[in-house]
């Protein structure tokens, strides 16, 4: 059994090869393809590996008992590691709807794609070729999350489990999809909603775009590759489904109140973005209607200075969404926790998973 502090360095392996293997189909089409898909090797390379490491627990937690069979192993490696490139696809994408520049202190793809664009003299616009380069290079993602997640599963010899492993799957990539387009269509239509509309839109968009794909389905993805009874995967998604909404939550506070020397995204950025979250809608609630007008008003400039930000950020504050949102985390944490005592688990996986929760719902990054 491999310790699961290897997993980061396993699944970079695993991601290695397989690129290495796609990028073989690509050689024909000549030095340009190949040069595209080399960048997919840069945005496959370094982050938290939590998605990954959910999966592993969740394919442990529910095993038993520590599993040495090689083959057993290499599919929840090769499970894991197509929920990260998952993750690389919905960032790229992510970063072009935003219009974020940056992605963990690098620059986002499509400006990757622009800078060349610009310093190698080409025709026509450099933004226009950068973002739908990114586009393609999301996209390719994507095909290969699930061309990776084919090959883990087709190693299982419980084809019920796959199937299983499959349906959570395919139903996690619906949701994060249809969960991204909420959270660009409130970003717009959010003045034609009520207060109380805005907030249930805002609560959606974190249980739909973030917390299932964050935590509940790679739980849920390894629980299945184990052959975990229905029962067990329903227990699984109560521990994993509060702790995904309170690692969205603290991603809100993050994209508000960060350090950008941490996160590796602008302080602000959020702001900027004027992203309907929550702590928003929390804070527009606790002002009276002049502040909310000030709020709006400042809110989705992308011109937005340090002094805008420092001012929103103090508003956001001094009314209390900042502490309430705070106790949100703390409440949806201890009932995911509360579960996590309850399942059936041995003491090894229940320590790592409690560790795993922690991690994700303190920090700075």
């Amino acid at each position: 059994m491999i310790e699961s502090g290897r997993l980061p360095e396993l699944v970079q392996d695993r991601i290695d090869a397989f690129v290495d293997s796609r990028t073989s189909i690509l050689a024909p089409l000549g030095s340009d393809a190949l040069d595209f898909a080399a960048v997919s090797r840069e945005f496959l390379r370094g982050g938290k590996r939590f998605r990954a490491l959910f999966c592993w627990w969740g394919w442990r937690a529910l095993s038993g008992s520590p599993n040495t069979d090689p083959d057993a192993v290499a599919a929840i490696v090769a499970a894991a590691s197509s929920l990260e490139i998952f993750h690389a696809a919905a960032l790229v994408h992510d970063d072009i709807i935003d219009n974020s520049d940056t992605r963990r202190g690098a620059p986002a793809a499509h400006v990757r794609f622009s800078s060349t664009h610009r310093s190698s003299s080409w025709r026509g616009d450099a933004d226009a070729f950068g973002r739908s380069s990114a586009i393609l290079l999301g996209d390719l993602l994507l095909g290969w999350s699930d061309e990776l997640l084919d090959e883990a599963l087709d190693a299982l010899p419980d084809r019920a489990a796959a199937r299983t492993a499959r349906l959570e799957f395919n139903r996690m990539r619906s949701e994060v999809t249809a969960g991204q387009y909420l959270d660009i269509l409130e970003e717009q239509a959010w003045a034609s909603r009520s207060e109380a509309e805005q907030l249930e839109a805002a609560w959606r968009v974190i249980r739909f775009k973030s917390a299932g794909y964050s935590i509940e389905s790679p739980l849920v993805l390894g629980a299945a590759i184990a052959g975990a009874a229905p029962r067990d995967l329903d227990a699984v998604r109560a521990f994993g489904l509060p702790l995904g909404v309170a690692f969205q939550l603290r991603d809100d506070v993050l994209g508000v109140f960060g350090d950008a020397s941490v996160t590796g995204k602008p302080s602000g950025d959020d702001l900027r973005e004027g992203k309907r979250t929550v702590l928003i809608s929390l804070t527009r609630a606790a002002l009276p209607s002049a502040h909310v007008r000030i709020v709006d008003e400042l809110l989705g400039d992308p011109d937005l200075d340090e002094a805008g930000v420092a001012s929103l950020q103090a508003t956001i504050r001094d009314c209390g969404a900042l502490d309430q949102v705070e106790d949100l985390i703390r409440s949806h944490t201890a009932e995911a926790l509360a579960v996590l005592e309850s399942l059936d688990i041995d003491d090894e996986a229940r320590r790592s998973l409690r560790t795993l929760a922690t991690a994700v719902t303190v920090r700075q990054a």
